[in-house]
């Protein structure tokens, strides 16, 4: 995934750099060196550890750039109430939806801010690196009922500075959208971000077209998330103003519904394309990024190549991180997985199925899994 120090865009995307035969040197938890073995065997020694991957694809840790990993409880009756006919719509006004789940988090464990106190946390205990996002604009809690404008003066005015302070997170979004926050209380919010050191991040155009990409793109966020009704319009836009789109999936999946963001006309448009999960319990319960790589090829009209550019190098530029992550040059740091197959493709391709046997952060193993044997080709 070597290139230049910025995301791809364009033809760029299929441009992945890869090395046959290739190794790779690590050192203090950064690579050194990365070629093809025969030149890289030259720096083996005696106190060398060997990782042998032959036959297998090693590549840059997948970057999730939109995801929700804390919450409590999860939203599996509406599961089921979907496979019936409801919509999410018509259970967000029933009092299910975002809703439901802000009621269940709020009774776990941990104090008030709590997801961006737990995701602090998590950063010190676990392995994975987390960015955190305030996400207080995402709908109106039920005390706030019919009276939204106080809820986001209270954001405005309280939650903010607190968050700022106590240096909680280093971005906000804002759920822009019919129903949750206009584009007037979504700039309100964002601006008064934006004051604080906040870097600015919106779900736009998810359920309506709402002018949620324009605002994006008004504002200089950082990305635009979701994009499913956005057209071309709010596509130029974005492209004018440099937002990344951050194509979720994943939730139009979950949802059961067949409008994908226009996946082909961003990447011709020149624009940075993200994938990610949006892992959440409700409009996307899961965190698998292969199971995003499948979608983005089978209903976005994008290939394997430009959707693995999508979940690394671009995400990782998203995030900030580009200069340590997403791809695997010398001087970032050591985060690669090594999976059970001979082609890059076969991730997307064979989906459903966990292809990685070993992840490493910063050069140490922290996962190793039993490899599975998949065909190469159909047998009789």
């Amino acid at each position: 995934m070597a290139g230049p120090a910025r995301p791809r865009v364009g033809s760029e995307l299929n441009e992945l750099a890869i090395i046959e035969d290739g190794a790779m040197l690590v050192a203090g938890g950064k690579i050194v060196n990365v070629g093809r073995y025969a030149d890289i065997k030259l720096f083996i020694d005696s106190e060398t550890e060997v990782v042998d991957a032959q036959g297998c694809v090693v590549m840059p840790g997948f970057v999730d750039a939109h995801t929700h990993p804390v919450f409590g409880g999860n939203r599996v009756e509406e599961f089921e109430m979907r496979a019936r006919g409801k919509s999410y719509e018509d259970i967000a006004r029933g009092g299910g939806g975002i809703q439901s789940t802000v009621a269940k988090t709020r009774a776990a464990s941990e104090d008030e801010l709590k997801i961006l106190r737990v995701i602090r946390r998590l950063n010190k205990e676990t392995e994975l690196n987390y960015i955190p996002t305030f996400l207080g604009a995402h709908a109106v809690p039920p005390e706030y009922k019919d009276r939204s404008d106080e809820y986001v003066q209270c954001v405005v005015e309280q939650m903010l500075p607190a968050i700022a302070s106590q240096k909680l997170a280093k971005y906000c979004d804002v759920f822009c959208e019919s129903g949750y926050f206009d584009v007037a209380d979504a700039k309100k919010v964002l601006l008064a971000a934006k004051e604080l050191g906040l870097m600015p991040r919106i779900h736009a155009d998810q359920l309506t077209r709402c002018g949620g990409a324009e605002l994006a793109a008004e504002l200089g966020a950082v990305t635009a998330d979701h994009l499913e009704q956005t057209d071309t319009t709010g596509i130029k836009a974005l492209k004018r103003a440099n937002v990344q789109p951050v194509l979720l999936p994943g939730s139009v999946y979950a949802l059961g519904k067949s409008k994908y963001p226009a996946a082909r006309e961003m990447i011709e448009a020149g624009l940075a394309i993200v994938l990610a999960t949006d892992f959440n319990p409700g409009s996307s319960p899961t965190p698998s990024i292969p199971m995003m790589l499948s979608l983005a090829c089978t209903q976005m009209g994008m290939v394997p190549a430009e959707a693995l550019s999508a979940v690394t190098v671009n995400a990782a530029y998203s995030l900030g991180l580009g200069d340590r992550v997403g791809s695997l040059q010398a001087g970032k740091d050591a985060d690669f997985v090594i999976h059970d197959c001979a082609d890059y493709r076969e991730i997307a391709y064979f989906f459903g199925i966990e292809h990685a046997q070993a992840t490493y952060t910063k050069g140490a193993k922290v996962i190793a899994r039993r490899s599975q044997t998949l065909p190469s080709a159909p047998s009789s």
